[in-house]
């Protein structure tokens, strides 16, 4: 199971309730004995006899039963452990018997029945570990920033106080040129400490693999070259000062497409990238944007499609990233955090594609 695969299951599982404890949850780490494991189930299949009331006591037989049935599959325990979800959804009527190896080890043995399933041991396998600080600074605004997986957020927006050249009154201009220099310091730690703040965090968890810092003209390199930030964040800093327009989610944008030779593999440049040529063919209209599910499946059964754009909320994801899959086509799934998410759900259903050479698919 991918992540991405893992992501879809974790969110159906989160709608699943129950008024009594019959939700069955069990995660069994690497090495373990499938056969112990069972001998356990049964052991509380027994036991289930003392509930009382008799329609809590069925839907716990029913879920420790498919739950031993799944397990009686298999000879061992695969390298990544096994999770198992089983029960029904008392405000559907629905069961579900659940059984998968997940992307990453298993590395606690944890067995509950209760009124919702525990999915919390598989969240962190579903986070983005790769995180990158962004920085766009001016002598008097900032905005502090974080690119992690396929978001972008803006942290802190940053203002100061830099008088102009008109305000220099009475002083002499070497007076005046270096209570400006000395107020630029200032707001320049002032920057700095905030985004200690936020990435330091990051860092000690292991999850910020860079910094990138951007302005406009030379006061980006001034900053960059100050130590402002804490000292093992200043190690971070990757590629060079970067030129950017703009400040808060614009500009983060933009320092983020202008560093992509820096951090070009990343999910969210490519993302954007795909999203920008999609619009490309679109607005030439050569035939290479398609949408329509009928209309990319049989473009991928032509073998003829380059990638694909679904909205993670897409009512046949499984299926049609199986299909792109084994037709050799990228797949891009976008959530609420990108900006063309809603565009592209409402305009286009949730799915859109381009293609490698123009087909027929009508």
């Amino acid at each position: 199971m991918t992540k991405e695969e893992l992501k879809r299951v974790v969110k159906e599982l989160k709608k699943w309730r129950a008024h009594a404890t019959t939700l069955l949850s069990l995660y069994i780490p690497p090495g373990r004995p499938v056969s112990d494991i069972v001998s356990m189930l049964r052991q509380e299949l027994a036991i289930t006899e003392n509930i009382k009331l008799k329609r809590t006591k069925s839907k716990v037989q029913a879920a420790l039963s498919a739950a031993i049935d799944r397990l009686l599959r298999i000879p061992k325990v695969p390298p990544n452990g096994l999770v198992v979800f089983a029960g029904e959804n008392d405000e559907t009527g629905e069961f579900i018997a659940l059984m998968f190896s997940p992307p990453e080890p298993i590395k606690v043995y944890f067995y509950r029945t209760d009124k919702w399933f525990h999915v919390e041991f598989l969240e962190s396998m579903i986070e983005e570990n790769d995180a990158y600080g962004l920085i766009i600074i001016e002598r008097d605004e900032a905005t502090i920033g974080l690119l992690k997986g396929a978001s972008l957020t803006v942290l802190d927006e940053v203002e100061g106080y830099i008088p102009g050249k008109h305000s220099r009154g009475g002083w002499s201009q070497r007076r005046f040129d270096r209570v400006i220099e000395e107020l630029t310091k200032d707001f320049f730690k002032k920057v700095g400490e905030k985004a200690s703040n936020y990435f330091l965090p990051l860092l000690e968890e292991g999850k910020l693999k860079g910094i990138l810092i951007g302005g406009p003209g030379f006061t980006k390199v001034s900053f960059m070259k100050g130590n402002y930030l804490e000292y093992r964040l200043q190690k971070l800093i990757i590629g060079g000062p970067i030129d950017v327009s703009s400040q808060g989610e614009p500009g983060l944008k933009e320092l983020v497409l202008r560093a992509e030779d820096v951090i070009k593999e990343h999910i969210y440049v490519r993302i954007t990238k795909a999203l920008e040529e999609f619009n490309l063919h679109l607005a030439k209209d050569d035939g290479l944007a398609i949408y329509g599910e009928e209309a990319i499946k049989k473009a991928l059964e032509l073998k003829a499609v380059k990638f694909i754009i679904v909205t993670e909320d897409y009512p046949r994801i499984d299926d049609v990233v199986e299909r792109a899959r084994k037709a050799g086509a990228d797949v891009f799934v976008v959530n609420e955090l990108i900006p063309d998410y809603a565009w592209i759900r409402k305009t286009f259903g949730g799915l859109v594609a381009v293609l490698r050479y123009y087909v027929s698919v009508i």
